[in-house]
């Protein structure tokens, strides 16, 4: 059952993590790369920009379902949807950054720099929001009571 607020908390959380781990399933089998995310929109479409000559981008084009994860000190999401390959220079323009410029050092008018776009299915997050501080805490008590560590967690069909 997809609830609106675990959409949004889900959706949050990743705009918060910038970097995740892209899965693309082609016919290599399972590869994984980290990968910089550009935008999340509120429809659950998360942008990339990427080089076009490149292994993950060939999985993509012959299966495109993908795996996304994110990671930071006190929340984690796994999300998996189906990702494209988008060619607009404006777009492309719009998101560029000076970090993309590091792999991409052409700027967005490189003719090997392209656009993914992932539309999100499904996701799942586990937050714990206070930090560290919380963290411990909960770690304490879940010592002392025999409970289950306290974190927000969420399932939701995008």
């Amino acid at each position: 059952m997809t609830d609106n607020g675990d959409q949004k908390k889900l959706l949050e959380l990743i705009d918060d993590i910038p970097i995740a781990m892209l899965t693309t399933f082609g016919g290599d089998g399972p590869r994984s790369v980290p990968m910089a995310r550009q935008e999340v929109e509120p429809s659950a479409e998360l942008w990339f920009i990427t080089a076009r000559e490149t292994a993950h981008v060939r999985a993509i084009q012959a299966a495109p379902q993908v795996s996304l994860t994110f990671s930071s000190r006190d929340s984690w999401v796994a999300a998996y949807g189906r990702a494209e390959v988008v060619e607009d220079r404006d777009k492309l323009g719009e998101l560029w950054t000076t970090f993309a410029e590091a792999w991409l050092p052409g700027g967005p008018e490189d003719p090997n720099a392209t656009l993914l776009r992932v539309d999100l299915d499904h996701g799942e997050y586990w937050d714990t929001p206070g930090g560290k501080v919380a963290s411990l805490i909960s770690f304490a008590k879940t010592k002392l009571t025999g409970d289950t560590y306290d974190a927000d967690h969420g399932s939701v069909d995008v």
